[in-house]
Parts: structure tokens; sequence; C-alpha cells
């Protein structure tokens, strides 16, 4: 971005927000429930929204999607950290010009060695180290990153990749300070951010409290967050719709407890959006019975997509591929393209049909059934469609159990092959093909849960992060979604949608549609009490 585009975002920020400015209050607590217990407090090491949701506040990026703004695209990114941006001629150096005057909040001054710092944690150039690194390849272009004084820093990277910018601006990407050790960042982390760290209690909440000397200044408005974890979803909405809670998790409401929230609580106001989240299976290639690609291509063929619709969201979700379906996400493979693959098209007794021969080839049938357990985290997003899969399989003569694993267990389990199958739902940081290829499709990536690893596929992923003709770009990454869902990859079930309530005193949050990850700064949130 030019620094001429960057003054243009802030003036029609200023604009914006200046009609409604004088209506916003100081002060109070936001209290909101958890779902469950976070696996880690530090961001770069997560891969959950059950971390980002309350650690993002805490910190700043170098430029971050606009938190006023529903859809996260290039045309929403603002300034933070950054003032200002501008690429090279060639396109492979992207340089900041950084905001002075900030501090952390133990009190160090914010300078351009902190960004360098958290380049280093990423890329795994630094002495210091992260336990998990599911960014990692997201930053695998990064080359190296230089300063020039202690307010402006130059990321040169091997090749051009239009979507740094995308990558920088999700909640998964703040920035870390040098001098705090990345293993005090898991459990006393420390930002720049408009709040600050107060205490995390297991099986209890996190408290997070106003920080007074914010570098924006009038920011935020509240005092402080409470996020009280409560694991069971029934008891949370109750607790919501008596007042406990000012606001529930978001994307925790489903469609079917939206309407009783409605009826109950008629003065909430919910917001229903996409999410940028897909409910997937991930297959352990590497063990019985899943090393046979006939039987991984059964599994696929024997789910009936449109009900898991159906019963879960009572007809609002979407089918869609590895990317997020149009119109709220940019790169959604097309319908017709979708349903040209084995196992996408509607006629599911034809595709249950061609399952339950595969089944029979592999030995299976009527008189000889395969046991199988499904893997899968014990929260309801996880369970509920796991037990629905459950009920498919019988159809191709599959008795599946479902087994829950608690969160702080999950991303262990499956990081080590744990399992047969897990029923899965992958958020995606970023709605681009670089965040989701490289992350979730790479053959090195942490992330790949399940070992896929094509060659072929990973040289398109690498030649379709260079283009900067996005209708040429978007041609190649249909391609490679296609091949991906060919190859039973991570057998995409669907699409969700879901919904966040607020008590109607709330103020000032929007819902993403694409990022379960990027919307959660909450310095622009007040109480009208």
């Amino acid at each position: 971005m030019r620094p001429i585009s960057v003054v243009a975002a802030v003036a029609a920020c200023l604009v914006a927000s200046s009609s409604v400015a004088f209506a916003q209050k100081s002060g109070g607590i936001l209290k909101m429930y958890h779902r469950d217990n976070p696996p880690t407090l530090s961001i770069h090491e997560s891969s959950t929204n059950s971390t980002v949701i309350p650690m993002m506040p805490l910190f700043n990026n170098l430029v971050v999607y606009d938190q006023k703004v529903a859809q996260n695209s290039p045309s929403s990114i603002v300034p933070d950290l950054a003032k200002s941006w501008d690429w090279s001629a060639d396109r492979k150096d992207l340089t900041f010009r950084l905001q002075e005057g900030v501090k952390w909040h133990d009190g160090k001054p914010f300078t351009a060695k902190d960004v360098v710092c958290t380049f280093n944690l990423l890329t795994g150039k630094g002495e210091d180290k992260l336990r998990t690194n599911p960014r990692k390849t997201w930053y695998s272009n990064v080359d190296s990153v230089t300063t020039n004084g202690d307010y402006e820093v130059t990321v040169h990277l091997h090749h051009p990749q239009p979507s740094l910018p995308s990558l920088l601006a999700s909640g998964y990407s703040p920035v870390y300070p040098c001098h705090v050790p990345a293993a005090q960042m898991r459990t006393r982390p420390v930002g720049t951010g408009p709040f600050k760290f107060v205490s995390f209690k297991q099986n209890e909440g996190i408290k997070i409290e106003r920080n007074p000397d914010y570098w924006k200044k009038g920011k935020p408005y509240l005092d402080g967050i409470e996020f009280t974890i409560v694991p069971n979803r029934g008891t949370a909405v109750l607790s919501f719709v008596s007042g406990r809670f000012d606001i529930t998790f978001p994307w925790e409401v489903t469609i079917p407890i939206l309407k009783d929230i409605r009826t109950q609580l008629p003065t909430a106001q919910c917001q229903v959006t996409s999410m940028n989240n897909s409910t997937n299976l991930i297959l352990n290639r590497d063990a019985a019975p899943f090393n046979d690609p006939d039987l991984r291509e059964a599994l696929s063929l024997a789910m009936d997509r449109k009900a898991f619709i159906d019963i879960l969201n009572q007809g609002d979700a979407q089918l869609g591929g590895t990317m997020q379906p149009t119109p709220d996400g940019v790169w959604g493979l097309p319908k017709q393209m979708l349903e040209s693959v084995p196992g996408y098209g509607p006629d599911v007794g034809k595709n249950r049909e061609r399952a339950r021969e595969l089944m029979k080839k592999a030995g299976y049938g009527p008189d000889r059934h395969l046991a199988l357990k499904i893997a899968t985290r014990g929260i309801s997003l996880y369970k509920d469609p796991a037990v629905i899969l459950a009920g498919q399989l019988k159809e191709i003569w599959i008795d599946a159990d479902v087994d829950i694993i608690e969160t702080a267990q999950w991303f262990t389990r499956v990081g080590r092959k744990q399992y047969q199958v897990g029923l899965n739902t992958t958020g995606n940081g970023v709605d681009d093909p670089d965040q989701n290829y490289f992350e979730n499709f790479s053959c090195t990536s942490e992330r790949n849960y399940t070992g896929y690893c094509n060659p072929e596929i990973e040289k398109l992923m690498v030649q379709q992060s260079s283009m900067t003709d996005v209708t040429a770009r978007k041609k190649l990454v249909w391609e490679i979604d296609k091949k991906l869902l060919e190859d039973n990859a991570r057998p995409i079930v669907m699409w969700n949608k879901a919904a966040i309530c607020m008590q109607p005193y709330v103020k000032g949050y929007v819902a993403n549609v694409n990022s379960v990850y990027n919307g959660f700064r909450y310095e622009d949130i007040w109480l009208d009490r």
C-alpha cells in the first residue's frame, strides 16, 4: 500500500466514525463466556480462536483489518504499528514506517527490533524458539528483515507475494517483544495493545484490563473484559439470557439456539455470519485403514453433506471446497466445478452406491463391517457433526464410535496422528490461498494434520502466490482446490454459519464474515448503560 492510500484510508475511517463518536462512553467491564480452556496464551503458538479471542486485545500488528468492516480484504487493511508502507519496484521488498512513542505493557519502548524478533520467531531464525509454529508456512517466503533506525523496517522476500499484507493483518500475526521470552508469552503475555493481561485460571476464566498508556489516545473505552469459562453451551446461553453475560462467545450460537434466544430475550442483538470455518475430515493416511486411497474416497462418498446443513444449521450454511464459498468468501470454487468432484454432487444415493463398491473391494460388506473411532474435540462445533457422521457411515458398513478429546489434548493428539479419522473444523486466519493452502496442505506444515503431500500441487501453490493478476490467480486457485478435493486431502463437509449475540447496551462490535480470528481488538467496543 502506498502512503497516499494509507492517508485516504485513515481519513475515511475518521469521517465514518465522527458522526457517532460523541455517543461513546468510557468505563465498564465487558463480560463474555468462554467455551473452554485455551491450550496456550501465546497467539503465535496457537491454532484456535480459544486463544485469539481473549488475547488479540493485548497486541498490535504492523497492519490490521479494519475492525468496523465485516469482510476482510486487501482494501480493508489499515495502519496499526506501521503508519505507512511501500513495495519496491520488483515487489520483493516491503518497507514499513513505524509509529513512534509506543510502549510495551511493561513500559519498555517498541522499536523496529521487535518486528525483526517477531519474524525471527516465525521463521525459526532467532535464538528464542516457539514450542509450536503453526504459521511458519505463512512466512516461508521471507528471506530476511532489516531495519533503518528504530522506526523503519523492510521485509525482503524470495519472490513477489501480494498477499503478505493480508497475512500480517490477521489476529494471528501480532508483533511480539524482543525482551520477553517466548516461554513467558505462553502464560503471561506482554503486548502494546489496548488491554493488559491480568490473570488466567484454568476452568475459571481470563481477565484483562484497560491499558492506560495505550498509544491510541482515548481508547479503549472499556475498563476491562472478563472471560468466564463455561464449557456447557446450554448453561452458557441460559446465563447470557439471564443477564450474567453481556455477549456470547463468538459463533457459539447455532441457528437452532438463536431461535431460542430470540424467543426468551427479544432485546438481544444477534448477528448471523459465515465464519471462514469448514467442518471437515482428517484421515490418518499413514495407518490402516485410511492408508488405502479407496477407503478414503469411500468415506467422502458416503456423506450426505446437505443433511449436515439441514440438521445442524436448519439449512443456513454452505457447501464448498477448500476455500470459503462466495459471496462472503473471495476465492470459493464455482458450484459447477464443485459438483463435478466425486462425492460433492447432489446425488447421494449414487455416491453411496459407489462407496459400497469401494468397501467391497477392500473386503467389507453386510457381513463384515469396519469398526472405527471418530476422534473429535470436546466442543459442540465438533461433537455434533461427529455424531451425524457416525450415523451416516452405517450406510456403507462402518460402525463408528465418537471419541471426544478435550481441547488441551486435541492439537497434540492430531499432531501426533493419534487418530484414525477426525471430525475437525478448520478456521482460516485469512481468506487467502497463501494462508489456507500452505498452512493446511503444504508437505512440511505443522498444521497439515493428515500428512497429505503432493509436490505437483505444491508447485502450483507457489505459482499462484506470486501472481499479481487476480483473475488469472483465481483460475489457478480453483484448479488447486478441485485437485485437493479429488485427492481427499481433507474432505470438506460444510462451511459453517453461526451467530454472536449481545445485550442491547453493547456497542461497536462488528462480526467478520470471512474469519473467526481477526475481529477481536475490542478497542472500539463500549457499553451504553
